[in-house]
């Protein structure tokens, strides 16, 4: 199954119109479909396809009969090996990187328009300090020549391609494209029910969604012949489940070495958003370049946003960045499943209803906020916002000072002239609290003069009467009306 990517498909489908060779990076979290967009580019544009993977981190070492550290000589036979695979040439085991680019080389067409994917590059390079320089030479004098080549440079350690590619003097104004690809809209989510869409009530839709977010992978693990309640006991609340075993897998594979220090700081945020210095607070250690290096990357990787958003009353930057748990299923695994894993790995998960959980409705509700939030842009042409420039569309909080209320709003979207309160609610009835907490957030939100608030609700359950009667909300918006399709 492939949906949407239409943009990175345009895109790509572009180069094919270029007398020249391309090269295109590509970063992103695993099980994000980076891989998987380019062979469906390739076969739908009539291309040829090799895929060239490297290993996957391990440790371990002989003493203790765990397989020994990944070499570089074990990346080079790899790569030999699924050269070989994918062409006539025989497996050889390249003596060095410049003679396995060369090997690579020579199996290119000139009269073919070829799609070379070097896929996970940074676990390719991982032990050659020479491998980026080996490959901008391989480039400048082998691969570039091919007129019908387009070649990608792939990987979930983003900052490793930011570092050794896009900021490497020897690479500059040579990539054609740099992707940085993030999960599916809602509507392309969606997709992935099929048929089965309309046999499905809101409220399951939602809570799939705000356990998966819009990650292709974990969608394709949902089989829509099954309720929600038996999707998510098999992949998320059984020792064998495929999201109850996946963070472990991820996270030690994309960060290796450096994984617990990012650890530290997801735990840390998945009980809400913190400053860098709040979270230096929270992990025990010290506000400095490595922490600031780690929530880059963890940004650049998917796992966080960063929001700073604007002051609606100055309308200055704020000064200092919150950073968000971005990622829906990690926020669920460490807020839910991991402090759960000793009951789930002992079986005793055999619930019947989803709701019969103990804090389910509560980590929901925040899951569901966390989804609307990641998917504003669904919103905007639900408020007539879709051809207007927005200046800030984060969550908004203010601390109370002694002249000025707490303010902590879901989700603000400001425009030039418009600050629209979007309040986000997932629960069975929703009635006079909704009410009184928009309210609040609006009296207590400073703005120009010249500024005008809307107050928006986006909400999956039942509204009483009074919701509508009193008119509170500018707008009223069920979930479905976002992945109306």
């Amino acid at each position: 199954m492939f949906f949407g990517r239409e943009y990175e498909l345009r895109r790509l489908n572009e180069l094919l119109r270029k007398p020249t060779a391309s090269l295109v990076t590509c970063r992103g979290r695993r099980r994000i479909g980076k891989s998987t967009l380019f062979e469906h580019f390739a076969t739908i544009s009539g291309c040829r396809f090799i895929k060239l993977e490297g290993l996957a981190p391990r440790t371990g070492d002989a003493e203790s009969g765990e397989p020994q550290k990944i070499t570089d000589e074990d990346q080079r036979a790899a790569f030999g090996r699924q050269l070989a695979d994918q062409t006539r040439l025989p497996e050889v085991v390249p003596s060095s990187w410049t003679q396995a680019f060369a090997f690579l080389d020579s199996v290119i067409v000139d009269n073919q328009w070829t799609v070379v994917l070097l896929d996970e590059i940074s676990w390719m390079g991982e032990n050659a300090p020479d491998f980026p320089g080996d490959l901008k030479v391989a480039w400048d004098n082998k691969f570039k020549k091919h007129d019908k080549l387009i070649m990608v440079l792939c990987g979930s350690v983003s900052s490793w391609i930011t570092d050794n590619i896009l900021n490497n003097a020897g690479f500059v104004g040579r990539p054609s494209i740099d992707f940085t690809l993030s999960e599916l809209s809602l509507r392309d989510s969606v997709r992935f029910w099929g048929d089965d869409l309309s046999k499905f009530a809101t409220r399951d839709i939602v809570d799939i969604l705000s356990v998966t977010g819009g990650v292709p992978k974990y969608l394709e693990e949902m089989n829509p012949s099954q309720t929600v309640e038996e999707n998510l006991r098999r992949t998320c609340f059984s020792p064998d489940g495929y999201l109850f075993r996946d963070f472990e897998r991820i996270f030690n594979h994309v960060f290796g070495s450096r994984a617990e220090r990012k650890r530290a700081i997801l735990v840390a945020l998945a009980d809400g958003p913190k400053t860098l210095a709040e979270i230096a607070i929270a992990i025990g250690k010290k506000r400095n370049g490595h922490l600031s290096e780690d929530l880059e990357e963890l940004v650049l990787s998917g796992f966080l946003a960063g929001d700073r958003g604007r002051n609606p009353n100055t309308g200055e930057t704020a000064l200092s960045t919150r950073f968000r748990l971005k990622d829906n299923y990690t926020r669920f695994y460490l807020k839910y499943l991991l402090p759960a894993r000793d009951r789930i790995e002992k079986g005793f998960f055999e619930f019947v209803s989803l709701e019969g959980l103990a804090g389910w409705d509560a980590i929901m509700g925040l899951q569901f906020e966390n989804l609307v939030v990641n998917n504003f842009k669904s919103l905007l042409p639900l408020l007539a916002l879709d051809k207007t420039e927005l200046l800030s569309a984060e969550p908004y909080r203010r601390r109370a000072g002694k002249d000025c209320p707490g303010c902590q709003i879901d989700l603000l979207l400001q425009t030039e002239r418009y600050a629209f309160v979007v309040e986000v609610k997932r629960q069975k009835s929703i009635g006079q609290k909704a009410l009184d907490e928009v309210e609040s957030q609006i009296a207590a939100l400073p703005r120009k003069k010249s500024v005008s608030v809307r107050s928006v609700l986006v909400y999956d359950g039942e509204l009483e009467p009074c919701v509508r009667a009193k008119r509170v909300f500018d707008f009223l918006i069920p979930f479905s009306d976002m992945i109306r399709m």
